[in-house]
């Protein structure tokens, strides 16, 4: 399973072409050749870059579903709207859709932000917009969200 770690900013042209980071690019080489989806996040108006592994270990997550059940059947409409399947180029480089590009709001400065298996994409601005929001409330989510667990982390 794979583990990407860090932050990187970059910047992106009027065209959506994004030179991947050379600490992200060695990360993702096993991932490359194989492509990526991108897709918009669920909660946050930025984009997640899936290397095909996880997009398909998502896919079986999901294709478990009930579609005879309204909610799932809305479920995957959404978080499947918009999705592209997009590739690394020789140079190192990605083109990010045009309508991801304008639904993110993407200007030249972007934050390449690792989540673990996926990369989060944001426009500079806003990324650091939610983080500085959130940084107040950080210590009670991270309470609420790993303070009960009594084992060793």
């Amino acid at each position: 399973m794979l583990h990407l770690t860090g932050t990187y900013e970059c910047k992106i042209d009027a065209k959506g072409r994004l030179m991947l980071p050379a600490a992200l690019k060695k990360q993702l080489l096993p991932e490359i050749e194989d492509g990526f989806v991108l897709k918009r996040a669920v909660f946050d108006q930025c984009l997640e870059l899936y290397p095909m592994s996880e997009w398909k270990e998502m896919m079986l997550k999901i294709n478990k579903l009930n579609r005879f059940k309204k909610k799932n059947n809305d479920f995957i409409r959404r978080f499947t709207a918009g999705v592209k399947i997009i590739e690394v180029d020789a140079a190192g480089r990605l083109l990010v859709p045009k309508d991801l590009f304008n639904f993110a709001g993407l200007q030249k400065e972007v934050v390449l932000s690792s989540q673990m298996t996926i990369v989060e994409l944001w426009d500079k601005k806003k990324y650091e917009q939610v983080i500085g929001n959130s940084a107040d409330d950080f210590a009670s989510l991270a309470e609420e969200v790993m303070g009960d667990r009594d084992e060793q982390l």
